[in-house]
């Protein structure tokens, strides 16, 4: 019991080490954010990668969720004759939920992990010390460009996920169900309100926080060596897919029930 007790101990300061941690970095990245300069081309790579390098895979994910919520929901709706009601469901549960969390998800196993590892690198070949050394504010200059990029672009990716999901109910609404496309459009747009397209946004900024400030708080932190770097690249993921899902219960609780 003892044992049991002082593991737990242990556990829950090693959690609050943690978020404290990032808690600090994230104050210094916001507190960095308003210091002049800002370097617009450093933050315009970032958005490059992270954003339209992402597409492909976004769309893809997007598009066949879609098509695989319409043919489950189908199921169900084809006993209750309420097959129209698929273009309903499938709207509210992209903008609400499945878009922000997918795309979210996806961009923190591509994006984020490269970020840690991209970091990492620098850290252990201490290219991070040579920027101290020059006077340079590794957060400014490493973190600040990541976080902004992050924070704009999954939001526009999270836009974009919801209208491939849409499109992807909609290819099996019209042909395999015989809904007909004004009616399907009709019944989509008619349901979704704009409390449901802003909480999902919500959501997207706050997770871009997330993944950035987890992967360069991982990488910045990096001990090892390079398996110290795929170390502290598969704790990044992880961490932040946790870290998503929670805020993404927190979140849905605080405007479903609260707002």
């Amino acid at each position: 019991m003892i044992k049991y007790l002082s593991r737990m101990g242990r556990q829950t300061l090693t959690l609050f080490t943690y978020l404290g941690g990032l808690s600090t970095l994230g104050l210094e990245t916001i507190f960095c954010i308003f210091i002049p300069p800002i370097k617009k081309e450093r933050i315009f790579e970032q958005a490059k990668q992270i954003g339209l390098d992402s597409l492909f895979i976004v769309s893809l994910v997007a598009f066949f969720t879609g098509m695989i919520l319409a043919l489950q929901t189908a199921y169900l709706m084809k006993k209750l004759s309420s097959e129209i009601y698929i273009a309903s469901i499938i709207a509210l549960s992209l903008t609400r939920e499945l878009g922000p969390v997918l795309t979210a998800l996806i961009v923190a196993g591509r994006s984020g992990a490269a970020i840690t590892a991209e970091i990492g690198t620098m850290t252990v070949t201490e290219q991070v010390d040579a920027l101290k050394t020059l006077a340079t504010n590794p957060v400014k200059y490493l973190v600040v460009p990541r976080f902004i990029a992050l924070t704009l672009m999954l939001p526009i990716l999270t836009i974009y996920a919801d209208l491939i999901g849409i499109y992807g109910g909609y290819i099996i609404g019209v042909n395999r169900l015989s809904i007909s496309p004004s009616m399907y459009l009709a019944t989509t747009f008619d349901t979704l309100v704009n409390k449901d397209i802003i909480t999902g946004l919500i959501k997207a900024v706050f997770f871009g926080m997330i993944i950035s400030l987890v992967a360069c708080y991982e990488g910045l932190n990096v001990e090892g060596g390079a398996e110290g770097v795929g170390k502290s690249t598969t704790k990044s993921v992880v961490t932040t897919f946790i870290f998503i899902i929670v805020a993404d219960c927190f979140f849905t609780a605080l405007f479903y029930f609260f707002f």
